[in-house]
Formats: structure tokens, sequence, C-alpha cells
């Protein structure tokens, strides 16, 4: 089960309508923490065991409340499809889909968010006009799982520093060991998505989002956009991903590349502790940040995996927030699945004891210009955070759809160019 699909299928946020879903004001907020809430989830594996666990400590603290968890294993489509009625439980994980403008529609406003960035971290990521509608359930840094010891097999023994090095590796990868060098997870989707998280790897700034909203041309060489992509055309067009991209299988996956099948997978932070805890020897399984240095040094950005927010039809508002605040603080998930805690100040995760080692800069995002890439990707209908963007470039290196890289991304920067002039005139 997946931690974070932060792309997914949704965005095709016209599916979800806001006519019909309005704020239902104070309905359901009567100061008293008690009654019952459902608590969605997409930890469909921790559901009767973590999360049984979770249920009993917050009771110690909140004996009135009743919690009845739900646990959702397609979390992003069939939510999509719940939030046009008044059915989506009382606490749930705001979808990736959700542009800022539609929070005020479905979701509680939490506080202010410039007061609660006093306490907590990734709060600008789910914020409308001064309003905080979501806490992080954890926050991930962003590279490739490695199987460390097909690595060493293939002769390679220090991080890759550029993607030429990469591709390289990957090469001696194919050459000296059984493995598929770098599986891609294509036909799941929604890992890809999980590329779009690298820019800032390249970057070695946190103004990457700021820089994207001001280009005409996001894939013009040398930009973190083009880079990236360009490692992955480069390779599948070197043949050093699965041989048939339409059979990926991401729960398969997370088995094989803990038994040597597969040596590297580009997935969040959060994907470590799951791979690991599928391994004979989860020793063998490790992180490795992208091949990409700034000023001689490795960087991460780090983000909020999904935000537990409050339902506006919920009829136990009180208990629900009080579900809300007790996960960040208390639940003890972050530390528990390897990841950042959402509190300011909470220690790096142990399980990236790599990054630490390799001295791997962290730094959170600005998203002052979040809102307006997000409209002018949906306006040039691209979808960085969509399964489709990155498998029709799939398609291209792999000489399925009659495209060159040159065509694919000089096509995304006539469309982007031609939504931001929309968007920003």
């Amino acid at each position: 089960m997946k931690l974070r699909r932060r792309t997914l299928v949704l965005a095709t946020a016209g599916l979800i309508a806001l006519t019909g879903c309005s704020a239902s004001g104070d309905a359901g907020a009567d100061g008293r923490i008690d009654g019952e809430i459902t608590v969605l989830t997409q930890r469909t594996d921790l559901v009767d065991t973590v999360f049984e666990q979770y249920k009993r400590e917050f009771a110690k603290v909140h004996p009135e409340v009743k919690v009845t968890f739900q646990g959702i294993t397609d979390y992003e489509g069939e939510v999509k499809i719940r939030m046009s009625s008044r059915d989506y439980g009382d606490v749930l994980l705001i979808p990736e889909s959700i542009t800022p403008e539609q929070l005020p529609a479905y979701f509680e406003p939490l506080g202010d968010a410039a007061e609660l960035q006093k306490k907590y971290r990734f709060i600008p990521e789910q914020t409308y006009e001064g309003k905080a509608y979501g806490l992080a359930i954890t926050g991930n840094a962003f590279g490739f799982v490695y199987n460390k010891k097909i690595w060493q097999q293939a002769g390679i023994t220090a991080p890759p520093r550029t993607p030429a090095q990469f591709l390289d590796a990957l090469r001696a990868i194919k050459d000296r060991t059984g493995a598929t060098p770098l599986y891609t997870n294509y036909r799941n989707g929604w890992p890809l998505a999980q590329w779009e998280d690298l820019r800032a790897s390249v970057a070695g700034q946190p103004d990457v989002i700021t820089t994207m909203a001001a280009t005409d041309a996001p894939w013009t060489p040398g930009t973190p956009q083009e880079i990236i992509d360009t490692l992955l055309f480069d390779a599948v067009a070197g043949k050093l991903t699965e041989e048939d991209p339409a059979t990926t299988d991401w729960e398969t996956s997370k088995k094989a590349i803990g038994e040597g099948k597969i040596a590297t997978m580009m997935l969040g932070s959060w994907a470590l502790t799951q791979v690991r805890e599928l391994a004979a020897t989860p020793e063998d399984l490790g992180y490795l940040p992208f091949p990409s240095q700034a000023g001689g040094r490795f960087h991460s950005a780090i983000a909020g995996d999904y935000k537990n927010a409050v339902s506006v039809h919920s009829e136990n508002k009180d208990a629900a927030r009080a579900w809300v605040d007790w996960f960040a603080d208390q639940s003890g998930y972050a530390a528990g699945q390897g990841g950042f805690t959402p509190q300011l100040g909470g220690p790096e995760p142990a399980i990236l004891s790599e990054f630490t080692s390799l001295g791997v800069t962290y730094f959170e995002l600005d998203r002052s210009q979040d809102a307006v890439v997000k409209k002018i990707d949906k306006t040039a209908e691209i979808g960085l955070y969509q399964p489709a963007y990155r498998q029709t470039l799939i398609d291209a290196a792999r000489g399925a759809n009659g495209k060159s890289k040159q065509d694919v991304f000089a096509d995304l920067n006539r469309r982007w160019a031609e939504a931001k002039a929309q968007v920003t005139s």
C-alpha cells in the first residue's frame, strides 16, 4: 500500500464539482469533544493493526469519542466520487487534485496559516486565503529506493553525482547483474508523478515553483524539469527499465526490489520503510539522492504527505478536529513510518541515514506561486502530477508513439506558454 499518491488520477478536478458542496458553517461544532467520527485512510495495510492501537490511545484522552476507520485501497479514485456527496467521512486525507480555491467547499479551516506555521511544517501546502485546511500525517524527502547489494555487485560504490553517472550505473547493473536497473511502475502510473518532486533536488534551492511560474519554457535544456525528464527518457531509451512497462505491478515491485530482481525505483522516502518490511535482508535496501549537485552538495526538498482534514459536513467537527490534532501531535505515525514529523524541529528520520552521511541539504519549497503553477498546468492539460504526462514520455522513449524527446518537450513548452499567457494575462 502506498503512503502517498501525490498525483493521481483525480485531478480531473472538474469531476469534483463545487456546486452542491458548500461549507456548513458552525454546524457540528458545539465545543463538545464527543460523538462518533469516521476516519478515512489509505493505509489499508495498517488499518486493522496500527490504527486500532491509535484508537485505543486516543480514547485515553478523549473517551467520549467513538472512532471508526475506513481503509480505502483506491483512495484518490474512491474519495473523488464520494466527495460529490456529503458522505466522505468526518476526517479524511485531502486528495491531491483538490485546488486551493476548492478547499473551503470541502473542509473546515483549522486556523490561521501564519499561526499554525509556528508549530507545524508543511502548512502552506494546503492553505487558501490565509487559512490552513490540513495537517500533514508525515513528511518525505525524495530520491531513489535502491538495492545496495545489486549496485555493489555492479561495481558501483559511490552515489552518482550527475545524470550521466547515474545512467552509467544503470548500464553496469544491466551488464553485470540479472536485475532490472530502473523500474518505472508505468502501468500503475502514480509513481511516475513522484518524479516531479525531484525538481528541487536539481535546483538546489526552494524557489523552483516560483521559477516555473515565471518561465514560458520549463523544458528548456538545463532546467530542472528538463533534466529529470531527460534522465527518465534516456533510461527508457537505453533499455535500462522493465522490458514491458504495460505489465508493471506496484505491489509485486515492493517485494522484488528486496529480492534483487529490481535495482532501483524512484519513490518518496516513505517507500523505504514499506519495502524493507517485505525484504528478507532489509539492510540491503537504501535511499539515494537524485544525481545532481548544487554547490558541491546533494539537495532534497521535504514535503508533507497527505494532510488530515475535517469535512465541512461532519456532525462532530470538534471531535474530528481533536483526532486531527492528536494524530499530528501524539500518534507517532511519522516517526513510525520513517518520515519527517509534522511538528517543527522534529529529528531527521533515522531511516535516511545515507542522506545524512552524504550531507544532503533539506529545505521546504517556497509555495507562494503554487496556485499559479497549478492553474497553468491545468489550463495546459499537462498534469505534472498525473501519470499520463510521463507515460507519454516513456512511450516516446520506447518508440511506441512515434515521437522524439524533442517533439515531446517542444509540445509541452508550447502548451505551457499558451496556458501561462491565459492565466497571467
